[in-house]
């Protein structure tokens, strides 16, 4: 056994023991929803990160980093820019709503201002779409665990569902929050150590500066392959109207823990954005031929670090996934116990058999990420769907919903149909490629507001 895997299986058996151990404090739903309300700017802060910081932004990112270079920042620049917006003026004005009506979820909040049918139609598009969450983590950890172990991609992807679903299963948002703190620690520790050792030893900034390139776009901040400010579109309002991150903002005590919280989270992540793309640069130095650049990361921490800081990089690599992979479950358990079994199949259920549900669906939706990452290609892949339908279903009807009194069922409905078809359309009529020079998912967000816009001004006030 080397020690990197020693080190990860060690780290795994003390996620675990302590969310087993917060869980036996949870009574009821709103502790396992919404964390009693009690949350702090600091459980805020570190929730939030911990759940931004995941897969997509440490392996993911790190690849593109490799692939396209100096652009690839806004993969996860573009994610704090839409935090900022969430932490200064949609997080406290939905936690004061969320408070003030006993809201759980975000299905809550759109059946509160557009009614049930609402509720029902976006709940089954998050649902599909929710999924991409967590199984991009798995296919994260399968591929460190691939790294160090040569596990397969189903045994990795099966360690990591393990691990994720017993914690998160304990205890929810309440086990959440404090297993998070534990990772958040583990991951700022894992980058700030493992990065400048990581640079020196090919030679620092200058030798990263000359490394050959197919393209001199690998130099644009802008644009470079695939990416580049696009990701602004598809990215910045997911992070503003993500049901995960809207639902951990219910779980604070005021206003204020939400504007210090999520606004320490936004600053995290513009401090954090250029450490995958820098690891990607000294990966391309280090490996300029790998079969698949979503290994730029793990080689690096493998080969590039001494042992012990690799394996500290490595447990700071699984902690970002498993505390993204839990917000993922966090969204698709929450929604399926009480947007759907106890809004519609069983009304009459109490809090302890909501409860009950909700851990089954933890249990169940967590098995079904698995299945789902052992058969998906790559984890940008994967995620892309899910962040382009949560931009196109909820941007709009979510602020509509609380800056525009006059705005109801009509006008959520028709937001929600001309977004989604527009996103589907043009993403399988131009093979990804967008139209008019929007990407799939801005085009989807356009057509989203448009659709609005129409049935907002054809209704009279009076209706």
């Amino acid at each position: 056994m080397t020690l990197q895997l020693a080190l990860l299986l060690g780290y795994s058996a003390l996620l675990v023991g302590l969310g087993l151990l917060i869980g036996r404090r949870v009574s009821g739903t709103k502790d396992f929803f919404v964390a009693g309300r009690r949350l702090g700017p600091g459980l805020i802060f570190s929730t939030m990160l911990a759940a931004n910081v995941g897969g997509t932004s440490t392996v993911g990112a790190t690849g593109l980093g490799y692939r396209d270079g100096l652009s690839a920042w806004w993969w996860v620049g573009s994610a704090a820019m839409g935090s900022i917006v969430l932490a200064l003026w949609i997080g406290p004005r939905i936690r004061r709503i969320a408070e003030r009506h006993e809201l759980k979820t975000v299905g809550d909040f759109l059946e509160l201002r557009y009614g049930r049918n609402v509720r029902a139609i976006t709940s089954l598009l998050l649902w599909m779409g929710s999924l991409a969450v967590p199984a991009a983590q798995l296919i994260a950890i399968s591929t460190i665990l691939n790294v160090v172990t040569g596990l397969p991609r189903y045994a990795g992807c099966l360690v990591g569902g393990g691990v994720v679903i017993v914690y998160f299963t304990a205890g929810g948002l309440l086990t959440s929050a404090w297993v998070n703190m534990v990772q958040l620690a583990v991951k700022l520790a894992g980058f700030a150590i493992a990065l400048p050792l990581a640079l020196h030893a090919v030679g620092g900034w200058i030798t990263v500066a000359r490394v050959p390139v197919a393209n001199v776009s690998y130099w644009n901040p802008w644009h470079g392959g695939d990416s580049g400010w696009m990701y602004l579109a598809l990215l910045a309002p997911a992070f503003i109207v993500s049901p995960g991150l809207l639902q951990k903002i219910y779980g604070a005590r005021d206003d204020h823990a939400v504007r210090l919280g999520v606004g320490l989270n936004a600053i995290g992540l513009l401090l954090y954005a250029g450490v995958p793309v820098l690891m990607g640069m000294i990966a391309r130095v280090r490996f300029p031929s790998l079969p698949n650049h979503e290994l730029a990361l793990p080689m690096v921490l493998m080969h590039g670090v001494p042992p012990i800081v690799g394996g500290l990089g490595l447990a700071a690599v699984f902690s970002a996934e498993i505390s993204a992979a839990d917000a993922g479950l966090f969204m698709l358990t929450t929604s399926l116990a009480q947007d759907l079994y106890k809004r519609f199949l069983n009304p009459a259920a109490d809090d302890r058999r909501v409860l009950a549900v909700t851990r089954g669906a933890a249990i169940g939706c967590g098995t079904v990420a698995v299945a789902l990452a052992i058969v998906s290609p790559t984890i940008i892949g994967v995620i892309g769907v899910f962040y382009g339908l949560l931009g196109v279903s909820l941007f709009v009807p979510i602020l509509a919903g609380l800056y525009i009194r006059r705005a109801g069922t009509p006008e959520a409905a028709a937001s929600i149909a001309c977004g989604v078809s527009t996103m589907v359309a043009v993403h399988f009529g131009t093979g990804g490629r967008g139209v008019f020079g929007l990407p799939p998912a801005v085009a989807g967000v356009t057509a989203a507001s448009l659709g609005f816009l129409v049935v907002f001004i054809s209704r009279s006030p009076s209706e």
